[in-house]
């Protein structure tokens, strides 16, 4: 039996998210259907990240198991068998214990805003056309990283043993016409990255204050968080391994 890692980027806006799911449409259940049919035999993958409806990602890996050989154009194949808004951007042979999803050390995801008028952004950013105070937002992007508990900012009905988590990254930049957040941690909770570009957002907007920003990190409420951003503007950027993980592409 060999274990390989698969890496794919891909559009969620037709998808109802990353995992899957019972009869619906997901990235995972089109990468297993295809898997399956280019091997000839079913496969399922576990993934390293999971992704909410309608959120992207540039990079996001899966293992697998197979017994018999890969197949020797498993990239091309599996690119024509896909659908256009998925694509395979390798695959890795690894060690049979390595799992995707445990030995990932990190995320990376970014937020868009565009606040003029712009068709081609649409899909893939929030039009947000009010008047930001960077500095404010730049601010509040800093106080996420003195902290460690993000209960605030974690959706209900999750599962997790704990709400702890490490951001190494929060800051905020203008980019040709667009406002970017970039926020890289050792994991992230469900929501976590809307919540907190929403909540940032009032502050930017002078509508929270960052008093008040800090009150609601430790009041660890989620209903003093906003999550109301669409799905759209994140994208899942890297998932982060040691070095060496996951190797060379076949």
């Amino acid at each position: 039996m060999a274990r390989y890692f698969i890496e794919v980027a891909y559009m969620g806006a037709r998808y109802s998210g990353f995992q899957v799911q019972d009869q619906t449409l997901t990235v995972q259940s089109e990468i297993d259907r295809g898997i399956s049919m280019l091997m000839r035999e079913p496969v399922e993958t576990t993934g390293s990240s999971r992704t909410d409806a309608g959120v992207h990602a540039r990079q996001n890996f899966l293992h697998f198991d197979l017994e018999k050989p890969l197949h020797p154009q498993f990239v091309y194949k599996m690119n024509a068998i896909l659908p256009p808004d998925i694509v395979v951007k390798g695959v890795y042979p690894v060690a049979d214990d390595l799992h995707s999803r445990f030995a990932a050390t990190g995320r990376s995801y970014e937020y868009t805003l565009y606040t003029s008028k712009d068709p081609f952004l649409r899909d893939r950013g929030y039009f947000y056309p009010y008047r930001l105070d960077m500095a404010l937002l730049q601010e509040a992007a800093g106080i996420l990283m003195e902290y460690v508990d993000f209960s605030t900012f974690s959706k209900r009905n999750t599962q997790v043993k704990t709400f702890n988590c490490s951001i190494r990254e929060s800051v905020w930049r203008e980019v040709d016409g667009r406002i970017v957040y970039n926020v890289s941690a050792n994991r992230f909770l469900r929501g976590m990255v809307r919540g907190m570009v929403g909540t940032m957002l009032r502050v930017g907007r002078e509508r929270l204050s960052l008093d008040a920003f800090r009150a609601a990190i430790e009041g660890k409420d989620c209903t003093l968080a906003d999550f109301a951003v669409p799905p759209q503007g994140l994208c899942l950027m890297r998932v982060h391994y040691p070095d060496g993980v996951p190797g060379k592409s076949l």
